[in-house]
């Protein structure tokens, strides 16, 4: 099993190239069941999770192909299963998105109950009372969801609590139904709005993007188109954190930072400099004191608990006393046993962190416990003395692309072993 190395403490210094949104990416690629003629995808990163959401549309028939230039097509024309089997969903939150568009084209699904991430229950029953309203039979039994429709018809739903998932896949219900559904409290993350900004270059009718109620007018067919998926802005904001907490200067390019408001108002809090054009974002740590930023979770446009991890790590060593409130998983603070292995002094109440900063950490065998832990020990190993080694890094490989080669090309001495 591969393990990250990383010899620290260490300055970055540079440019880093922010790849395409997995969390955007992964809708995107489950709404092409939708389309009766090809798909065509840029900007897809290069990860597990997205390599798991191909083979699953592999084993329903659809074709898959690259070009030269690494875009992606995909021609959902023909199935041959409407299932997405337990073998390939286990460990993929995901593949419950396979559900909408299934229901909705072909009027019948089989998609396993999903795996991820251990960061919280993560119920999926927004989505099938969602889908019961617009008509469907749905029964839950031997860990599948097998759902059948004749023709869905628009309803009008409200999700409670906001869900990001829950949302795009009743979007996706949603936009082949007969009639209008409304979709209020909806989630209002940019991926979120990726996907219905493709659905509609599809041939959709959505209105209310970007807002908390989404307004759908069920269309009979959607077509084929060419789409580009939006960039990562977790990735973008943990390069950044990397560099405060490193107190270094780097650029981060190809991103969105209008994406990233809450957080960049956190580092500019934490005692950044930040530079903003309108794709790139350079943060300047240099000789600068890391201070101490409380952060609470919240949907967007709140501050994103996938940044939550980094932050905490970059709280360790600040001069003074912080806390993490964490409102969106129970179970997001399982880095903070490995980061006191490390020396940090971070005590739990609950899904609140509380720490206090100290001078440095100390290089350790640590192991991830999920996708985010994952990089927020890696960045705690870029700053700590000595050798750290991040054991079980496959969460890292689920959605991050190329982490060790950018922070390499950044200046840090770190690197993959078996």
């Amino acid at each position: 099993m591969d393990k990250i190395v990383i010899k620290g403490p260490g300055k970055l210094s540079g440019k880093v190239r922010v790849s395409g949104s997995k969390n955007a990416a992964l809708p995107i690629l489950m709404g092409c069941l939708l389309a009766e003629s090809p798909v065509t995808l840029s900007n897809v990163p290069h990860l597990k999770d997205v390599t798991t959401t191909i083979q699953l549309l592999a084993s329903m028939g659809v074709q898959v192909m690259f070009d030269e230039r690494l875009n992606i097509e995909i021609d959902a024309s023909v199935l041959t299963s409407k299932e997405a089997p337990y073998e390939l969903v286990k460990t993929m939150r995901a593949s419950i998105l396979s559900l909408g568009p299934l229901l909705a084209r072909f009027g019948e699904a089989r998609v396993s109950l999903p795996g991820g991430c251990a960061i919280g229950s993560r119920p999926v029953n927004i989505h099938i009372d969602g889908m019961k309203k617009m008509g469907a039979n749905i029964v839950v039994e031997k860990g599948y969801i097998i759902a059948t429709a004749d023709r869905l018809k628009g309803a009008d739903i409200l999700m409670e609590p906001v869900t990001v998932t829950g949302t795009e896949n009743l979007l996706m219900a949603a936009v082949l139904a007969q009639g209008t559904t409304i979709l209020r409290n909806s989630a209002m993350e940019p991926e979120v709005s990726d996907l219905a900004h493709f659905l509609n270059k599809m041939g959709a009718k959505i209105s209310g993007i970007g807002t908390p109620t989404l307004t759908i007018e069920g269309v009979d067919s959607l077509q084929g188109c060419d789409y580009r998926v939006i960039p990562d802005r977790i990735e973008a904001g943990t390069y950044l954190a990397a560099a405060a907490l490193t107190r270094s200067k780097i650029t981060v390019t190809h991103v969105d930072p209008s994406h990233l408001t809450a957080v960049l108002d956190k580092f500019v809090e934490a005692g950044a400099q930040l530079e903003l054009t309108e794709n790139t974002i350079t943060l300047d740590m240099r000789d600068q004191a890391l201070k101490p930023v409380d952060i609470r979770t919240d949907p967007y446009p709140g501050f994103p608990t996938d940044m939550q991890a980094q932050f905490l790590v970059m709280n360790t060593l600040a001069e003074g006393d912080s806390k993490v409130e964490e409102t969106i998983f129970e179970n997001r603070f399982m880095h903070v046993s490995e980061l006191i292995r490390m020396g940090a002094d971070i005590s739990l109440d609950g899904n609140v962190a509380y720490i206090t900063g100290v001078d440095k950490l100390i290089g350790a065998p640590v192991m991830a416990t999920d996708l985010r832990a994952s990089a927020s020990l890696i960045l705690a190993g870029l700053a700590a003395e000595g050798e750290t080694v991040v054991n079980r890094i496959y969460h890292i490989d689920r959605g991050y692309e190329l982490i060790e080669e950018k922070f390499h090309k950044l200046g840090s001495q770190i690197y993959r072993a078996s």
